[in-house]
């Protein structure tokens, strides 16, 4: 148990010296470029786990007859049709680079069958996702925008005025205001704050995040962080 804990650690820790001294080291630049391939290798390797890893649970899910069994049955299905097209190239024009080459084509494009299955499926189902998310959102917005308090009440008018001004509802509702006021008006109105007001707090987040994946990095170099692998601290 300790060398399944330590090996990892020194592994996290050598490695991330490397990169981190290699970015200002020139002679040492090859160095965090190795462990990048390397990282690349080991990624491509956790990707084929994960998708054993989901055949398992799902073909577990549909042998059990558990509840949901269907969705996992058409998971499985798709998983493995669009698994064979793609990895065999099935309908892949030859590349004109590569004439010769049996497996050198693309299949980005949407005239082959792993391009139609993206074009034509995974598109339009991302989009539904989407949509189906955006009432979810809408609905929690109405049910969190209550002006309880001075910051609450900021915030529901700064949706108003989002909402609105990227509308034609805004355009109208403002459209009288005189050219000197045109600052005021609904759809230039949104614009300043999503570039001015929006900016700056998307900038503050990211200086915390900046912060702090620096923070948790530091711990990891260092090998202060004993966090456990199931998530709990020693």
């Amino acid at each position: 148990m300790v060398l399944t804990r330590v090996i990892p650690l020194w592994i996290a820790i050598v490695s991330g010296v490397a990169i981190l001294v290699s970015a200002f080291i020139r002679p040492m630049e090859s160095w965090g470029e190795n462990f990048t391939d390397t990282f690349n290798v080991i990624a491509a390797i956790a990707s084929v786990l994960g998708a054993g890893s989901l055949l398992k649970a799902n073909l577990a899910k549909v042998s059990r007859r558990d509840a949901g069994w269907g969705f996992a049955l058409v998971v499985l299905g798709t998983f493995l049709i669009t698994l064979v097209v793609g990895l065999g190239k099935i309908g892949v024009h030859p590349s004109h680079d590569f004439p010769q080459a049996d497996f050198g084509g693309k299949q980005e494009s949407a005239d082959t069958p792993f391009g139609w299955i993206y074009e034509f499926a995974m598109v339009p189902l991302t989009s539904t996702m989407f949509a189906l998310l955006a009432f979810y959102v809408a609905s929690a917005a109405f049910r969190a925008f209550r002006a309880k308090n001075l910051e609450a009440s900021l915030l529901l008018g700064t949706a108003f005025v989002i909402l609105l001004g990227r509308t034609f509802a805004g355009v109208v509702l403002t459209g009288w205001l005189p050219e000197w006021a045109s600052g005021l008006r609904l759809e230039n109105l949104s614009v300043y704050v999503m570039q001015v007001f929006n900016t700056a707090g998307n900038r503050a987040i990211i200086i915390g995040i900046a912060l702090g994946v620096a923070a948790t990095s530091l711990r990891i170099l260092l090998g202060v962080d004993r966090s456990c692998p199931a998530g709990g601290e020693r």
